[in-house]
């Protein structure tokens, strides 16, 4: 990621859940929740959710994991990862925050039984490297699963989607966080990303995913994607 992008978010940092509450109704709690089910997450696991921001993704899954699983939560953005810290305080013993790259994991290969990544991907300057670090890291057998943005299917949809980000989302950026061009620069690049097929192309071409799916939400604004590492 940038060093423009990793300041853009510590920018947006302290209104950041606020913001994507309002912009999503709520919805983007949902559609983690949806994910953890789908990656086969289960009591003891150790997961690792790379470009975790302010933590959401991890703290769903250490609902899952249980006292007896662990959960490392990684970002690039330091004041992203004190929103974190600041949000678990000491409940979560078995979770540990760390700053690292998703695109260079500082973990050994086949660490973790699953890893994430929320709305991250895109953000990645290489996002290639960084699924292929993600699988990298990941047990034989174990699962990568992924939520990334969109574009609806539906013609309606897609007018109503375009709206929302092009009027709607700068504007609750520049009430809520202060930062228009933040939230300008989201949808932007969120419009740019491939989805669907193309981002399974991706994900195929690490050479390590097999059993690749996805799940589309709300029509297709947004995707999460599961693929499972070669044994």
């Amino acid at each position: 990621m940038s060093d423009r992008v990793v300041n853009m978010f510590a920018r947006i940092a302290p209104r950041y859940d606020v913001a994507n509450t309002l912009m999503t109704a709520g919805m983007h709690h949902r559609w983690r929740r949806r994910a953890v089910q789908e990656s086969g997450a289960t009591t003891g696991m150790y997961i690792l959710d790379c470009a975790s921001g302010t933590g959401d993704f991890a703290i769903e899954f250490l609902r899952v994991v249980g006292s007896s699983g662990y959960v490392v939560a990684t970002d690039v953005c330091q004041p992203m990862l004190e929103v974190l810290r600041h949000k678990v305080g000491n409940h979560y013993p078995n979770l540990r925050i760390e700053y690292a790259d998703m695109q260079s994991l500082p973990y050994a290969d086949a660490t973790f039984d699953v890893t994430s990544c929320g709305y991250g991907v895109r953000n990645a300057d290489n996002p290639q490297a960084a699924l292929a670090e993600m699988a990298r890291v990941t047990k034989p057998g174990g699962r990568v699963v992924i939520v990334e943005t969109g574009i609806p299917s539906s013609v309606l949809l897609r007018m109503l989607y375009t709206m929302h980000t092009r009027i709607v989302v700068p504007l609750i950026g520049s009430v809520i966080a202060g930062d228009r061009a933040a939230y300008q620069y989201l949808p932007r690049t969120a419009a740019q990303f491939p989805y669907g097929e193309q981002f399974v192309t991706m994900m195929k071409e690490t050479g390590s995913l097999e059993e690749i799916r996805y799940i589309p939400l709300l029509g297709g604004v947004s995707f999460i994607y599961v693929g499972v590492t070669r044994s």
